[in-house]
């Protein structure tokens, strides 16, 4: 099975750092989050990736390119230009990098890699966020649903704390530091697919969001099925996003890192 990320979107809230590379390249612990996703589904045996590039794409296809060289101790005899590789670092890994268009929104970029998914089922998510999410329950689920899709759908703790008060009095009942987001469950962004999506996308899909029209078509007709996470998920929207995560890596309090 093949794992499908999106990582062609310009990144504007992180400017500071985008203005230099995709926002999927932006690094925790020294390593881009779109190796940490890919390191995600490969601990639950999923090795062949199809990044849908855009924004800046030359960055990521020089990553991995190098990623060899990137991840192997060599010494460079500069009077001869020979280079002897010692102890290696790699991945058994499979990545398509395909130039999805800067300005294409996600319904085009999945429209635009159809061909290298062939007819298998394949996972979907985006470039920028990671999770403790089993994989491999979410496909077994998703086989068991028989729905073209399955979306992983995932309930927010409260950005604020919440009080509840009496109407009559005024009086603070109880205080809540970090209650549930109003109960809502929200797109956590990590789907399983069916080759069959593909006949939600119109033919001019490049300025369609896959996740208005495409997702809430399939909603419509009853073809979609969600998978609830109730562990960690944390999407990467902006700086603090990545302080955080960066907190979490150098401190071994990780959730997500699995392998």
């Amino acid at each position: 099975m093949k794992a499908v990320i999106f990582a062609g979107g310009l990144g504007t809230r992180f400017s500071e750092k985008t203005q230099y590379m995709p926002k999927p390249m932006i690094e925790i612990g020294g390593k881009p989050i779109l190796w940490h996703i890919m390191k995600i589904y490969a601990a639950h045996g999923i090795n062949e990736f199809i990044i849908c590039a855009g924004y800046k794409q030359y960055v990521i296809k020089e990553y991995f390119m190098n990623y060899f060289m990137h991840n192997t101790d060599m010494t460079i005899n500069l009077a001869d230009n020979t280079v002897n590789m010692h102890e290696q670092h790699s991945e058994n890994w499979k990545v398509t990098i395909v130039d999805t268009g800067v300005n294409t929104m996600t319904a085009g970029r999945l429209k635009r890699i159809r061909n290298y998914v062939e007819d298998e089922t394949f996972c979907l998510t985006y470039g920028d966020g990671v999770t403790d999410l089993n994989i491999a329950d979410t496909i077994r689920a998703h086989k068991e649903s028989g729905k073209t899709i399955s979306m992983t759908v995932y309930k927010p703790i409260g950005r604020f704390g919440s009080v509840h008060i009496d109407p009559q009095t005024d009086t603070v009942q109880s205080f809540e530091e970090k209650p549930d987001g109003e109960g809502n469950w929200i797109n956590a962004g990590f789907f399983v697919c069916e080759p069959k999506v593909f006949d939600y996308l119109p033919e001019d899909a490049d300025p369609i969001m896959f996740e208005r029209e495409p997702l809430q078509q399939i909603a419509a007709v009853g073809d979609m099925h969600a998978y609830k996470h109730h562990g960690f998920w944390k999407p990467m929207d902006m700086l603090k996003d990545n302080m955080d995560l960066e907190k979490m890596w150098n401190t071994n309090q990780a959730p997500w890192k699995k392998w």
